[in-house]
Formats: structure tokens, C-alpha cells, sequence
């Protein structure tokens, strides 16, 4: 009976943890938009927003890898 319970535990905190992921899915969204927005609005500047927007998005992907490895240790971790 108690296996069970820690297995729901972890279940929930895992998916818990990857609510982080839907955050930098919209992160790397509005910084595609604003760079867009920009290269269209000035199109003189595509290279350095182009730079600049490419490593917004490396940052941001970087939170999502994060949680997904918080929630694989929450699943897979043996106690």
C-alpha cells in the first residue's frame, strides 16, 4: 500500500516539474515574436537580432533541460 502512494508521489512531482517546460516553450514563442517583429519593423538589424534571439532561445531551452532532468531523477530514482 505504501509503495504505491510514493509511486503516485512521484508521478505528480514529476509532472510538477516539467510545468517549467511549458514555461520556456512560451519564453522561446515571445522571443521568436519580438525578433520578428523587429527584423520587420527595421530589417537593417536581422544580424544582431538574429544573434541575440538564437541565444535567448539557448537559454531558455536550457530551463526546459533542467526540468526534464528533475523530473527523470524524481521517476527514476530508487529509495
Amino acid at each position: 500500500m505504501e509503495g504505491n502512494i510514493l509511486d503516485a508521489a512521484r508521478f505528480v512531482g514529476a509532472g510538477l516539474a516539467m510545468i517549467g517546460a511549458a514555461g520556456a516553450g512560451v519564453g522561446i514563442g515571445l522571443s521568436v515574436q519580438g525578433a520578428l517583429t523587429g527584423m520587420a519593423r527595421n530589417p537593417d538589424t536581422y544580424g544582431n537580432l538574429l544573434t541575440n534571439m538564437i541565444l535567448g532561445i539557448a537559454f531558455s531551452e536550457a530551463i526546459a533541460i533542467y526540468c526534464m532532468v528533475i523530473a527523470f531523477l524524481m521517476l527514476f530514482k530508487v529509495v
